[in-house]
């Protein structure tokens, strides 16, 4: 048996509801914690009240890319990014910060929330690795992300050149409707 101080356990446990109250998936909390997979089990059905979802994380940059998706998470990694380049702030801390961030945004503005935290999680790895990164617009001079093997020099953001089905999607047609 470990020698583990109670304190560090107890950070580790307030870690893991956090990230639980966010929307975290149990892959995300294994990885971002201490704690025993059957703890933080545990810890996710006395906060959820249901068993942590199976299946595998999200795992593809495309999904980055498409229009609303990509407005989103350019939205956020800016967050992100200017958290942990001014606010000393950084790992695991800084994508809590930025996603409560990320989440008032959207709820001040009446947006429907299309990044999950796992889904920004994933999206701070890609950067990180250096699969997808941070293009300005020629146009607007916002920062998106773009995949990094692509060539930025001309890039237009989906604000400027807005796709002709942009924001058709179901819900959108079921709230004109009402």
């Amino acid at each position: 048996m470990r020698n583990r101080s109670i304190i560090t356990e107890a950070k580790q446990i307030q870690l893991a509801t956090e990230l639980i109250e966010l929307g975290a998936r149990l892959q995300v909390l294994e990885i971002n914690t201490d704690l025993s997979r059957e703890r933080l089990v545990k810890l996710y059905k006395e906060i959820r009240g249901v068993s942590p979802p199976k299946g595998m994380l999200p795992y593809s940059e495309d999904w980055f890319m498409s229009w609303q998706p990509n407005m989103h998470s350019s939205l956020f990694i800016n967050i992100y990014n200017y958290i942990t380049t001014n606010a000393g702030i950084d790992g695991i801390d800084a994508l809590i910060k930025s996603y409560k961030l990320y989440i008032e945004h959207i709820n001040v503005n009446e947006l429907e929330k299309v990044l999950s935290l796992t889904r920004a999680w994933t999206l701070v790895r890609f950067v990180d690795s250096g699969v997808l990164c941070v293009a300005p617009c020629v146009s607007c001079h916002g920062k998106f992300v773009v995949h990094t093997l692509e060539i930025h020099s001309n890039h237009v953001c989906g604000l400027c050149n807005i796709p002709s089905r942009a924001g058709k999607t179901k819900k959108a047609a079921m709230t004109a409707l009402h």
